[in-house]
């Protein structure tokens, strides 16, 4: 709870991978790697509950079997959102804030969560997310690393994985983790593909296209995902 607003976090996560399969079971220091995200989910004491979203039994009964909670969602949602727009057209889980952690994210900390969800309060508000300076200039040229740029006021103008802005000073890395608005996450459910979308494969730009904003909080934190087999072993070995 933050105010009045009743926060949940929603961990979306599924076995069928297509880079890396079985990958929320994968160990990472002798724990499946979707036990990591909820563990630390737990530790952040603004919310009020923590869900896995899951796609199948296996992992519901992995979930359930360290002590989590976990909610069976359809294996053909296409991405995390989705998972949180089925909990939320059911009526399986009800919040104010909502707030996607994805299962692969096992390293953010509270400090993070309070950073994104800073301004939460803000009726005008509708979705937070996370930024990052880049200092490894070979990102800048990775289109596996996603660019934003922001207004004055720290929302988002646009996502690309192209280098934005051209020759900037300044570029920074969109961190993808997501708080949603209910109004916002109820609008979201009623949107479909959108040109920038198709051509960036950027589902935040369905969002902005659709004039929903996005706040976008700058955090120091490096924020250290896991994609690959390889990243996992690099885990491992911090």
């Amino acid at each position: 709870m933050i105010g009045d607003k009743k926060i949940v976090c929603v961990i979306p996560a599924r076995l069928g991978s297509t880079r890396f399969p079985r990958k929320m079971l994968s160990l990472l220091k002798g724990k499946p790697l979707v036990q990591w995200a909820y563990e630390g989910a737990m530790q952040c004491s603004c919310f009020d509950e923590v869900v896995v979203a899951v796609d199948s039994d296996e992992l519901l009964r992995a979930v359930e079997g360290f002590g989590g909670k976990a909610l069976l969602t359809s294996p053909h949602c296409q991405n995390g959102t989705e998972r949180l727009v089925e909990l939320q057209r059911t009526g399986a889980l009800e919040a104010d804030i909502w707030v996607c952690w994805q299962g692969d994210e096992p390293f953010i900390t509270p400090a993070v969560i309070n950073t994104l969800l800073q301004s939460c309060n803000n009726e005008d508000e509708e979705i937070w997310t996370l930024k990052r300076a880049i200092e490894d200039p070979e990102h800048i040229q990775s289109p596996h690393v996603v660019k934003v740029v922001c207004d004055h006021q720290g929302r988002a103008l646009y996502f690309s994985r192209s280098p934005i802005p051209h020759n900037g000073k300044q570029i920074f890395k969109h961190v993808g983790i997501y708080a949603y608005s209910n109004a916002a996450l109820k609008k979201i459910s009623t949107l479909t593909l959108c040109p920038p979308e198709e051509a960036e494969k950027l589902e935040q730009l369905r969002f902005l296209y659709n004039g929903l904003t996005m706040q976008v909080q700058e955090t120091n934190e490096e924020i250290f995902g896991i994609d690959t087999a390889e990243q996992l072993a690099v885990a491992e070995s911090r």
